[in-house]
């Protein structure tokens, strides 16, 4: 059963505007690891699936695969903590935090273990959770997505094709110095310039995108995962080395090729099912959703067949 919408009125800061609808898709808030969590739900059967956006995103990103999967799933996208419409982080915001946000988030959902997708720069989370907490996670599929020790470091650094945005973001202070009154030019950036075919990321994506970040504090979620993703590289390594993966796992990659497959195959146990999207950017989600829903059914429909 989906959880019925909460009614009392939120406690944090909303994102200015009306959070928007995806077809077939409710809104709801959870109170969880001290926070408030904002997520749609879909679909009244079948296994329940679990979508995390990355950056500079939110549930949205997902909007047009939600459809497609509640047909034969339960399917949930959550706005991380400082994200969309979710509470925003603090200032030590970090992956771990976010991590453990998404356990308690599937113990407040109360389906049991999920398929869980993430994507972009939720890596880091989503990782912790399935590797400290395999038990609420049937399977794992990373879309466009690396880890932090094990190759990702490697996009903070302009010297070799990096992006600057990386270390902007990371630096104390520095998204509020330059960002703040810019949330929709800078989203509108981040996002064409990383498509395959930016006409294919459409004005209601960007407005529905920057909408969380113009909040009081609306970039700490990403600055957390961000600094995290330049810090925790050994940590990564050592969880991984200690605690792989041993659910099934996919990797969906496009714009970045073997890169998400190479990373997960480095993290997991077992054997790693590999899907390619060619001619699709980095947002693959946005860009080529029914793509990206028809691999994810595909797999969790074997995955659920055994």
């Amino acid at each position: 059963m989906i959880p019925t919408a909460r009614t009392h009125p939120t406690t944090h800061a909303s994102a200015p505007g009306s959070p928007p609808v995806a077809d077939g898709a409710t809104h709801h808030h959870a109170e969880v690891n001290g926070t408030e969590l904002h997520y749609v739900a879909a679909g009244s059967g079948g296994s329940p699936v679990l979508l995390v956006h990355g950056f500079p995103e939110s549930w949205w990103a997902f909007h047009r695969v939600i459809p497609p999967l509640a047909v034969g799933h339960r399917v949930y996208a959550a706005d991380l903590r400082g994200f969309g419409d979710s509470a925003p982080a603090a200032a030590d915001h970090d992956s771990a935090t976010a991590g453990q946000d998404l356990r308690e988030l599937v113990e407040h959902l109360g389906v049991g273990a999920v398929h869980l997708v993430a994507q972009d720069v939720s890596g880091g989370a989503a990782f912790r959770f399935a590797a400290n907490h395999p038990a609420l996670v049937r399977s794992f599929t990373a879309i466009e997505m690396g880890l932090a020790g094990f190759g990702l470091e490697a996009f903070a650094d302009v010297t070799r094709g990096g992006s600057w945005h990386i270390g902007v973001l990371a630096t104390p202070g520095i998204p509020e110095l330059l960002l703040e009154g810019r949330e929709r030019a800078f989203v509108d950036w981040a996002l064409r310039a990383a498509a395959a075919v930016p006409a294919a990321v459409r004005d209601v994506d960007v407005a529905e995108m920057a909408r969380g970040y113009a909040r009081p504090d609306g970039w700490r979620g990403a600055a957390g995962l961000y600094r995290s993703m330049l810090e925790e590289g050994q940590e990564l390594r050592e969880l991984a080395a200690r605690q792989p993966l041993r659910m099934p796992v996919l990797a969906v990659g496009a714009v970045s090729g073997p890169f998400t497959s190479a990373t997960m195959q480095q993290v997991t146990g077992g054997e790693v099912t590999s899907v390619q999207l060619d001619g699709v950017g980095h947002y693959a989600a946005l860009e080529a959703p029914d793509e990206v829903a028809a691999a994810i059914a595909d797999f969790l429909e074997a995955v659920d067949a055994r």
